[in-house]
């Protein structure tokens, strides 16, 4: 399966779960999902969120899902918590780094970010994405970002043979 292609999504209000089913059902690729053991709800799972993200932290999480092990290439989908990679998408790439081959990441935000999840996701990794791109809350809201994702998923499909990695692209206008 090594030219087969794998999403796997967190999402902690359903924004990025979107993205996720939308990319998944324009290309019939599967999809896992990065779930954590203790709910963000309210004040208090706000406040975590930003200390994860600005302490780097690990969250406890679970994965369900195809094995990543399989896929010769993993799209993460995940949010950007206070301009960082959210916490339990970092601990899935900390957890996966060596059975990811070849990742793609698709970020989405309030307003900025991304570029340091694509460089934490590189760090992790220790090569960068193949390709990257982002899109804010209000493009998922709207719908204005469903073009832009089927261009991306094009990208990932048609890049899927290819050997050395590509220098990330950010396909949405709104990556910043």
């Amino acid at each position: 399966m090594s030219n087969s292609i794998l999403i796997v999504c967190y999402s902690n209000t359903g924004t990025s779960r979107r993205v996720a089913d939308l990319l998944a059902s324009q290309f019939k690729w599967p999809r896992g999902e990065v779930r954590e053991s203790r709910s963000r709800a309210g004040a208090a799972g706000m406040l975590r969120c930003v200390a994860d993200s600005l302490f780097k932290r690990h969250p406890a999480i679970s994965y369900v899902g195809p094995d990543p092990r399989s896929f010769g290439t993993v799209v993460l989908i995940a949010p950007i918590w206070a301009a960082e990679l959210a916490g339990p998408m970092r601990s899935f790439v900390r957890d996966h780094a060596p059975s990811l081959q070849r990742v793609a990441v698709v970020s989405v935000m309030g307003g900025n970010g991304a570029t340091n999840a694509f460089a934490e996701v590189d760090r992790i990794l220790g090569r960068p994405p193949i390709l990257s791109t982002s899109f804010t809350a209000r493009e998922v809201d709207d719908g204005s970002y469903s073009s832009s994702l089927q261009g991306f998923g094009n990208a990932v499909r048609d890049n899927g043979n290819k050997e050395d990695a590509v220098r990330p692209a950010d396909l949405s206008p709104s990556a910043v």
